[in-house]
């Protein structure tokens, strides 16, 4: 018997290495990636099997709920907030699990956050200032500032040219999200300036060793509130809602 670890499962499963994606540093862009409860059985289950090339030692002092929303809701956040550039002023649309902690890994890099939420979210604009925004708002206003970059979290084409109209020249806008609404058509002069409008798919495994690593340092605190697994349509009712001040964690196997 080896020595027990404690080891995360995270959405990229297993990609085949052999692709010209794979052999670029891109493996989240493999055709052949499988993904966890998508192509790979297990996200619901009390024992799994995993690739072990495709899983990450977690952080000490992190519960196994707390951790759940690192491996998903973090990864993606950190691909987002590297591939948004190094600038200071960064916008973040919506204000969920995975902008919750991205808002603390900026902060630790000594950026000023200014977060976007639905109009008239009171408490998520107040959680957002609780956690070191410097500006919270409605998605219908603009900030006080140009930002350098923005990530659009919600998945909602209307806010692609909201998050351009605030950006500064040579910005950059990344939508996070594995699908968003149609976006509406804008006029060029919103691109112009050498803006960037970038998607992010995915994570590879160095996203994650180096997210993780960086985790104790913050130290990132997700806020978490816990539902059982037989709730967990409930908890996907009220994500949708908007209803959910951080993450959602579903418990699979109680103690």
């Amino acid at each position: 018997m080896g020595e027990e670890r404690k080891v995360g499962i995270p959405w990229l499963g297993w990609t085949d290495g052999e692709c010209r994606f794979c052999r670029s540093g891109r493996e989240n862009l493999c055709d052949g990636a499988r993904f966890t409860g998508f192509d790979v059985d297990g996200g619901y289950a009390e024992y799994t099997v995993v690739d072990e090339r495709f899983c990450f030692p977690l952080p000490q002092d992190y519960s196994d709920l707390e951790a759940a929303p690192l491996l998903c809701a973090g990864l993606i956040g950190y691909r987002s907030l590297r591939l948004a550039g190094d600038g200071e002023r960064l916008g973040l649309y919506g204000f969920g699990s995975s902008a919750h902690i991205v808002a603390q890994v900026a902060r630790h890099e000594g950026r000023r956050i200014f977060v976007f939420t639905r109009p008239g979210d009171e408490a998520g604009q107040g959680f957002a200032l609780e956690l070191g925004a410097v500006w919270a708002g409605g998605s219908d206003e603009m900030p006080p500032e140009e930002l350098d970059a923005a990530i659009i979290f919600a998945p909602v084409g209307q806010l692609v040219p909201l998050a351009l109209r605030a950006l500064a020249k040579g910005g950059t806008v990344v939508c996070a999200g594995i699908r968003m609404t149609d976006i509406p058509a804008f006029p060029y002069e919103l691109l112009w300036g050498e803006r960037v409008l970038r998607s992010v798919a995915n994570l590879t495994r160095q996203d994650g060793e180096e997210f993780l690593a960086l985790v104790p340092q913050v130290p990132v605190r997700p806020e978490i509130e816990v539902f059982p697994l037989e709730q967990a349509n409930e908890a996907l009712e009220r994500v949708r809602r908007g209803e959910i001040r951080g993450s959602a964690v579903l418990e699979v196997a109680p103690g």
